[in-house]
């Protein structure tokens, strides 16, 4: 790891120290293991300015980076050839799962605000970015529709939304992702939750018809697994 992004990484992680073993391991494993994370500062997809919404934002892992990023970059400590990440992005979380949110207040503290709330039953603020990083395959397909409507509805014209999820055509590798997803609903103890998944085609079609224009990309580097990242941009009405 370049020596500036193992700068970041502790930066983002250690505020989860507090919050107990558990908390700081995942943070770490999360920031080490999951490819999306580092991509996104990488790639400078995000604007400089405006307001963020992570709606599933689990422990706050994104959140907590984007903080790390912004200090880091303002200390001079910044991978070199990265663009600059975010500096003036207001951020917000929401989760379904109060302990999660305990968790990522515990390590935000007061500067992100971080909701427990069901985002089935939420009306999303006006914003500038929503992300939704492995989440809508919890939901019926009917609920995942009605998300991203929503998400189209609260952002401005020209905002982005950033939506990863399994491709469920990518074969082999999205076997093992299915696998490993209800490997974890098991341990989580929720046995008779179905999950829903799409094709990558699928979920491109669903953006479209939502008012975005799609890119994607492909976001299991150093996986096993078969996800894709939607970076869309909402169209002018």
């Amino acid at each position: 790891m370049d020596p500036q992004v193992k700068l970041l990484f502790d930066a983002a992680t250690r505020p989860y120290q507090g919050a107990g073993t558990y908390a700081l391991r995942f943070a770490r494993g999360k920031l080490c293991h999951d490819p999306v994370f580092f991509f996104l500062l990488r790639r400078g997809l995000l604007p400089d300015r405006g307001s963020l919404l992570d709606l599933g934002c689990g422990r706050g892992i994104l959140l907590s980076l984007l903080q790390a990023a912004k200090n880091q970059y303002q200390a001079g400590a910044w991978p070199p050839g990265w663009p600059p990440p975010p500096l003036h992005m207001e951020l917000k979380g929401i989760d379904v799962h109060a302990a999660h949110v305990r968790m990522a207040r515990h390590a935000l503290g007061d500067s992100v605000p971080v909701e427990a709330r069901d985002l089935r039953d939420l009306d999303f603020q006006p914003c500038s970015v929503v992300v939704l990083l492995d989440v809508l395959h919890y939901l019926g397909g009917q609920e995942q529709r009605r998300v991203l409507q929503k998400a189209a509805a609260a952002l401005e014209s020209g905002g982005l939304l950033l939506l990863r999820e399994a491709d469920a055509g990518a074969g082999p590798a999205f076997y093992a992702t299915r696998w490993a997803d209800g490997l974890l609903e098991v341990l989580r103890g929720r046995l008779r939750n179905r999950l829903h998944y799409r094709s990558a085609i699928e979920w491109a079609g669903i953006l479209e018809l939502c008012g975005f224009s799609v890119g994607m990309e492909t976001m299991s580097e150093g996986t096993p697994f078969a996800n894709v990242l939607f970076h869309c941009i909402k169209r002018n009405a």
